[in-house]
C-alpha cells in the first residue's frame, strides 16, 4: 500500500509543474504574436522576421511536447489510482474471507468434542457408574483443552504467582497465609486465558496482603 501511495504522489507532483510549464509557454507564445509589429510596406520577410517565426514554432513544438507528457502522466495517475482502489477492495475482501475461514476451522475442530458431550449425556441417563462417568468427563475435558491449545489458547497459571495487573484482576484481598504469599495470588476465582500470547480474559484472583 505504501508503494502505491508513493507512486501516486510522485505522478501527481510531476503533473503539476508540467501543467504550469505548458500554460507559461502558451502565454509567452501568444504575447509574442501580439507584440510583433505589422509593416504593410514590407513585402518580403526579413531575417529578424524569420527568426521570430522559428522561435514561435519552436515554442509551439515545446508546448505540444509538454502537453503530450502531461497527458501521459495524467493517464498513468488515473491507472495507478484505479489499481490502488482495486488493491484496497481486494485486501479487504481477503481479510473477511480469512476471518471466516479461521472461524470455520475452529468450529470444525470442536465438533468431535461436541459429539463426546452428547455421548456423555446419554451415558449419564443410562448408567449409574459414577466412576466411569467421571473418567468419561475427564477424557472429554482433556480433548477440549487439546483442541483449544492447538488453536493458540493457553491457560494462565495464577496461584502462587506475583499479582500482575497485565494478567490478573483482583477480586478481593485477604491476609496472606504466610509471608511468602504477601502480594501474591492465593486463590483463583476464574481462570484467565491467553490467545497467541495475548490476554483475552484476565484471571479473577484473591491477593494476599
Amino acid at each position: 500500500m505504501a508503494v502505491f501511495l508513493c507512486q501516486i504522489g510522485t505522478i501527481g507532483s510531476l503533473a503539476k509543474p508540467l501543467t504550469i510549464a505548458v500554460q507559461t509557454l502558451t502565454n509567452k507564445s501568444m504575447s509574442k504574436k501580439k507584440e510583433e509589429p505589422v509593416d504593410e510596406e514590407v513585402k518580403n520577410p526579413t531575417a529578424a522576421d524569420q527568426d521570430s517565426t522559428d522561435t514561435s514554432e519552436e515554442a509551439m513544438d515545446e508546448v505540444s511536447s509538454l502537453k503530450a507528457d502531461l497527458a501521459e502522466l495524467n493517464d498513468k495517475y488515473v491507472r495507478m489510482y484505479s489499481e490502488f482502489d482495486n488493491y484496497k477492495r481486494r485486501t479487504a475482501r481477503e481479510r473477511v474471507e480469512f476471518l471466516q475461514s479461521a472461524s470455520r476451522d475452529l468450529v470444525v475442530s470442536l465438533l468431535p468434542v461436541l459429539d463426546d458431550f452428547e455421548r456423555a449425556e446419554k451415558a449419564v441417563a443410562e448408567s449409574n457408574d459414577l466412576e466411569a462417568l467421571r473418567e468419561g468427563m475427564k477424557l472429554v475435558h482433556h480433548k477440549m483443552k487439546s483442541v483449544m491449545s492447538q488453536n493458540g489458547l493457553q491457560a494462565l497459571e495464577s496461584v502462587g504467582k506475583e499479582f500482575d495487573v497485565d494478567f490478573h484482576e483482583a477480586i478481593t484481598k485477604i491476609p496472606a497465609p504466610s509471608k511468602d504469599l504477601q502480594g501474591k495470588v492465593v486463590d483463583e476465582v476464574e481462570r484467565g486465558y491467553l490467545l497467541k500470547d495475548k490476554v483475552i480474559r484476565f484471571a479473577k484472583v484473591v491477593v494476599g496482603e
